[in-house]
C-alpha cells in the first residue's frame, strides 16, 4: 500500500506542477505577464505543493520499517489520511486553476488586491502625514542603491523610527515602483544630528528591491494588470471588447476607491511627536485616473461598447470622486468626445458610441442616458392586442417594462416578441 501512495503522490504531485507551469505560461500570453506573479505567490498552490511532498516524504521513509512480519500500522494509517487529503486539496487547486483562467476573474483578482491596498496603505499614508513637504536644506547624508532592482516595499513604520531615534528626517528620493540603478540616491538623510557608521546599510535593509514590482504597496501596479487584460483584448489579435468592458467594471470600482482619498502627491509621516520623520513621493489623483483610463480609450476607440462604458464610468465618477477631483474627470470627457468624433466620423453608430451604458450590451438599454425614439416606442406598440377595458399608449406601463427589461432587443417585424 505504501507503495501504492508513494507512486500515487509521484504522479500526482507532477500532474500539479504541470498544470501550474500551463496555466501561468497561458496566463502570460492571454492576460497580463505581470499575473504570474501574483499565480505562483497563491497560498492555495504552496499549501498543495507542500502536502503532496510531505506526504510522498512520510510515506517513502515508512518503506523503510515495513517487513516480511510487520508493519506500521499507524503510519500507514496516517498516509492514508494524507494521500486523501492531498486528493481533496489538488481538486481544490483545479478548480480554482479553472476559474482563474477567466479574463475577468484575472481584473477582479488585481481590483480586490487594488482595494485592500489603498485601505491599508494608502487610506493610512493619509491619516498619518500632512500634504504639503517641510522645508530642509542639504542632505547630511545621500544613501544611493548596491543593486539594480524595483522598490517592491518600503518599511515605513522602521524608517519613521529610526529617523525619530536618531532625530533626523528621512526623504526618500524614489517611491514604491520606481525602478533604481545602481549608484542612484534612494534617501537622503537630513538634520543635524549624528550619524551612525551603519546608516547607510540600516536604510538600505529597510527598503525591498526585486526584478519587477509588486502588489503589496503599489496601487498602481493593480491598475496597471487590469488596463493590460482590457488593452490585450482590444488587440487586433484577440478583438475581443467584452472582456474589455469587464475589465472596466472592476478597473471603475477602484477609481472610485481612490476618489474618495485625497490623493496629494508628496506625503510627510510623522513620529508620535508630531516632528516630521520621513518625506515620501507619492501619485496624485491624476497620475492613477489617466493610468487607468487613458490606454483603453486610445486602444478601443472604434468599439461601441467600449466607449459606452466608458462613459457611464467616467460620468458616476464625476458624480462620486471628491471635488478637487473633478476637473480631471471633466478633462477625460472632454477627450472621450474628441476620441468618439474621430474614430467614428462619419459612421451612423456615432450617436449609439456617445451614449452611456454600464453594460455595453445593447443599443438601447436601461443604463443608456437616451430615451428610446418615437420610432421605436411604435415598433413596441404595434401589433399587440390591448388589455380588456384599457387603450395602449407609449407610456403605458407594458411599454416602460418592456424597455427596462431590455425585450425590446428580441421584436421581430411588427413589434412580435
Amino acid at each position: 500500500m505504501l507503495t501504492t501512495i508513494v507512486g500515487a503522490m509521484v504522479g500526482l504531485t507532477g500532474f500539479v506542477v504541470t498544470v501550474t507551469v500551463l496555466a501561468i505560461q497561458m496566463a502570460t500570453g492571454t492576460f497580463s505577464a505581470r499575473y504570474m506573479r501574483i499565480w505562483y505567490r497563491d497560498n492555495l498552490l504552496k499549501v498543495t505543493l507542500a502536502v503532496l511532498a510531505g506526504t510522498l516524504a512520510f510515506s517513502f521513509s515508512l518503506l523503510r520499517q515495513v517487513t516480511s512480519n510487520q508493519s506500521p500500522n499507524i503510519g500507514v494509517s496516517v498516509a492514508g489520511f494524507l494521500m486523501v487529503l492531498s486528493l481533496v486539496l489538488f481538486l481544490l487547486f483545479f478548480d480554482r486553476f479553472i476559474h482563474r483562467l477567466r479574463p475577468v476573474a484575472v481584473a477582479g483578482l488585481a481590483s480586490q488586491q487594488a482595494r485592500r491596498i489603498i485601505a491599508t496603505v494608502t487610506q493610512k499614508a493619509e491619516a498619518g502625514s500632512a500634504s504639503t513637504q517641510t522645508g530642509i536644506g542639504d542632505p547630511a547624508l545621500m544613501v544611493s542603491s548596491q543593486r539594480d532592482g524595483s522598490i517592491q516595499a518600503i518599511n515605513v513604520r522602521g524608517l519613521v523610527a529610526w529617523a525619530s531615534r536618531h532625530d533626523q528626517l528621512l526623504a526618500m528620493q524614489a517611491a514604491v515602483g520606481d525602478f533604481v540603478t545602481i549608484g542612484q540616491p534612494v534617501i537622503g538623510v537630513f538634520g543635524n544630528g549624528s550619524i551612525p557608521e551603519k546608516t547607510s546599510r540600516q536604510l538600505r535593509g529597510m527598503i525591498a528591491l526585486g526584478v519587477e514590482r509588486t502588489i503589496e504597496q503599489d496601487p498602481a501596479f493593480a491598475i496597471r494588470i487590469i488596463v493590460d487584460v482590457a488593452v490585450k483584448a482590444l488587440s487586433a489579435a484577440i478583438n475581443d471588447p467584452t472582456t474589455a468592458v469587464q475589465a472596466i467594471d472592476h478597473l471603475a470600482s477602484v477609481l472610485a476607491l481612490l476618489g474618495s482619498t485625497s490623493l496629494h502627491g508628496p506625503v510627510t509621516f510623522r513620529d508620535p511627536g508630531g516632528a516630521p520623520r520621513l518625506l515620501m513621493p507619492g501619485r496624485t489623483w491624476e497620475d492613477y485616473f489617466t493610468l487607468g483610463v487613458t490606454e483603453i480609450r486610445e486602444y478601443g476607440s472604434t468599439s461601441i461598447q467600449v466607449m459606452r462604458r466608458l462613459r457611464a464610468m467616467l460620468e458616476d465618477l464625476r458624480e462620486s470622486v471628491r471635488s478637487e477631483h473633478r476637473p480631471a474627470v471633466e478633462a477625460e470627457i472632454a477627450k472621450l468626445d474628441a476620441t468618439i468624433a474621430t474614430g467614428f466620423a462619419g459612421s451612423v453608430d456615432e450617436d449609439q458610441a456617445q451614449a452611456r451604458d454600464r453594460q455595453a450590451a445593447c443599443a438601447r438599454c436601461c443604463c443608456s442616458s437616451r430615451p428610446p425614439s418615437p420610432r421605436s416606442q411604435r415598433s413596441l406598440t404595434a401589433g399587440r392586442p390591448s388589455p380588456a377595458g384599457s387603450r395602449w399608449s407609449p407610456g403605458s406601463s407594458e411599454t416602460v417594462d418592456l424597455y427596462l427589461t431590455g425585450r425590446q432587443g428580441l421584436s421581430g417585424r411588427g413589434g412580435r416578441i
